[in-house]
Formats: C-alpha cells, structure tokens, sequence
C-alpha cells in the first residue's frame, strides 16, 4: 500500500474549481457584445494556464481545466449532442441548503432527430489542457449519460423518431462511445463521468418525482447504469473511467438526501468503471455500509472534504472517517477527495478561492498521511 501510480490518485478532486474574476467579467462582456469570442477564448487560456499551474503547486497529481469553458458542468455538453434542440420550456431544478430552498433555471430541450455526435464536443479543451500540465495527469470530465433525460424525461423524445426508447438508449450510447473515442484520439487517459441521477435516486421523493411524470423510477438505474457500460464499453485499455456521483451542487445547495443504499447493490457490482467518486462529506449522504458491495479491484474517492461550505474540517476527524470506510473496503481500495466540484455552474459555491486552495491541501496532506 502507498501512493498510486495511475488515477484516481490517492489524493484527487472532482473537478470545476471556482472562476477567477477576470474570467467572469470576460463571460459577461461578451454576453454583451463587447468582445469577441477569439477574446473570450484567450481569457479562458490564461485562466486555465494558472489554475493547472495551482493544481500542481499544491501536490495534486490530476490537473482539470477547472471547466473554466462552461457555464455549467453539464448542459454545454448536451446541448451540442446531435438531435437534441432547445425549446422555449424552462427546466426548473428545485434546491435546498442550510438557509432554504431555491432553484436552478436551464432551457428546455427535447430531441427532434436521431441522436449523435456531430463533431467532438471536448477534444479542443482537452487538447489545450494536456498542453499545460507539467507533472499532473490531465483529466476530462463529462456528464454521463444519464444526465441527458434526467430533469425534462423520456416526454422529451419525439416518438415519431424513437418510437422504441431503447433505440434512443442505445444511439445516446453510440454518441457518447464517438466522443470518448475522439477525446482517447487526442490522449485523455483519465476520464470522469459525473451524474447526479445515481445518487439523487436514493431519495424516496426524487423516486416519487420520476413515477408522477410516468418514468420507471424504480428501474431507472439500472438502465442508466446498461447505458453508461455500452457508452464505454470500447474505450481504449489505457484509459481510467471514474464514476463521479453527487446529490446536485448549485451554489452550495443541492437536490436529494440519503444514502447510496437503493442503488448501490447494482451501482457497484454492475458499473463498469475503475473508480467511484462518491460524496460523504455530511449525514445528508448517509453511511459507508453501501460500500460492502464494492469488488475487488474497484476504487472508492472518499469524498469527505465538502464544497459546500468555506470551514475547515479537521483532519484527524477525516482519518477516522477514513478508517471507518475501511471496515467495508480495503484501505488500499480507497483514496479521499472533495464531495463535489467547487463551481459545477459559472456562479461557484459559496466559499472564497484561499478556501478553495486550503481544502485541497488538506486533501493532499490527509492523502499523505494516510497512504504516504
């Protein structure tokens, strides 16, 4: 036992990290009209250059490009899947914190063609990122597959187009085999899918939510978890796929609570993915008990550290949380990270960037610690 030599590292993230401001003050000129997109671009470079350049300094051995090119970490990428459009309806995604409730507005889409990959979506951001890191591992990040259907429903698909959904499936599939393909052309040995639907599934009102609007919520995922296999099925032996799964973030907040227990036999025993991400940061993400189904061979990210919040957390608690996870996986098994992403929309959390920077080296430093 020791550090490890490929992904997920014993100490990692998740991967948005919060904006800088020259950044966000770019977004909003050229919303305006007051600069152009090459503009734009180069302010992005700039912003992505530095905060590779942050990763490694604090000992991080993966370097993201923060998502510094979204506005959020998952609908850039499926707006620009083949077949899906926007519409004029509004999706409204109910939140929760500590203070109250609030939401998340996105346009609407359906899918009005058969779906594909027009063109790589992420290879460009990649490629620009592999050409900054010096000693990190670079690492793509995109939202799986399930996150397409995830808040509008099977309603948004044309049935005059898909009257079988499991042609759907298997043509999202497809999609997203071109683009982790494309992204694996360019280089990406380390990739991460982030979906929300595998853990908000735990909660018995986000089931409930499902089922009102005519979905099968108590087989959802298993379908997306079939989905997510035929989508990376093909990818290259070298490549590293993780599963990140999180209960939403939205400026601090987020959509469900409970444990991973509802989908966990099938999630662990069934994903085929080298790691799992998985957020334990408060008592809203329940207990470790989940973790009993995870095989042989399988990685856990403990993430212990939250992004939801500016305080410290105190690492001799996150030793212990540590050694509490290692009663149901082999402490080899694990490595530790933040519960979430720092900035999953351009807004970010709730907590300042030297709050930012200190969580993640007390991620390096507990990681240190433990493993060596």
């Amino acid at each position: 036992m020791g550090p490890r030599t490929e992904p997920p590292f014993r100490a990692d993230h998740v991967g948005s990290l919060l904006r800088p401001r020259s950044l966000v003050q770019a977004r909003h000129a050229f919303a305006a009209g007051r600069i152009d997109a090459a503009r734009l671009r180069a302010v992005e470079d700039e912003a992505i250059r530095d905060v590779v350049a942050l990763q490694e300094d604090i000992g991080l051995r993966s370097a993201t490009d923060g998502e510094f090119r979204r506005t959020s970490w998952h609908m850039d990428f499926v707006y620009r899947l083949g077949g899906v459009v926007h519409t004029d309806e509004e999706l409204v995604v109910q939140f929760r914190n500590d203070e109250g409730t609030g939401q998340f507005i996105a346009a609407g889409l359906a899918v009005r063609t058969p779906l594909h990959l027009d063109e790589p979506i992420f290879t460009d951001d990649f490629r620009f990122l592999s050409g900054q890191v010096r000693t990190a591992t670079p690492k793509m990040t995109l939202p799986s597959p399930s996150m397409v259907l995830l808040r509008s429903g099977t309603a948004a698909v044309d049935r005059t187009v898909y009257p079988d959904l499991d042609r759907f499936w298997a043509d999202l599939a497809a999609a997203y085999a071109d683009e982790i393909r494309a992204l694996a052309a360019v280089g990406c040995r380390y990739l991460q899918l982030d979906d929300t639907s595998l853990a908000c599934l735990n909660d018995p009102v986000q089931r409930a939510a499902l089922a009102e609007r005519g979905d099968d919520a108590e087989h959802t995922h298993e379908r997306n978890i079939r989905t997510i296999n035929a989508a990376i099925a093909d990818r290259p032996a070298g490549m590293r796929v993780a599963a990140h799964m999180c209960r939403g973030n939205f400026r601090s907040s987020w959509i469900a609570e409970g444990g991973y227990d509802f989908v966990a036999e099938e999630l662990f025993g069934e994903l085929d993915v080298d790691a799992f991400f998985c957020e334990f940061d408060d008592e809203r993400s329940g207990g470790f008990a989940p973790l009993r189904f995870v095989p042989p061979g399988k990685v856990v990210v403990l993430g212990l550290v939250t992004t939801k919040r500016g305080r410290l957390e105190d690492p001799d608690v996150l030793k212990r949380r540590i050694d509490e996870a290692a009663k149901y996986v082999p402490l080899d098994q694990l490595c530790l990270s933040p519960q979430c992403g720092f900035s999953s929309t351009v807004e970010g959390n709730v907590l300042n960037p030297h709050q930012e920077v200190d969580k993640l080296r007390l991620v390096v430093q507990v990681a240190e610690d433990v493993w060596g």
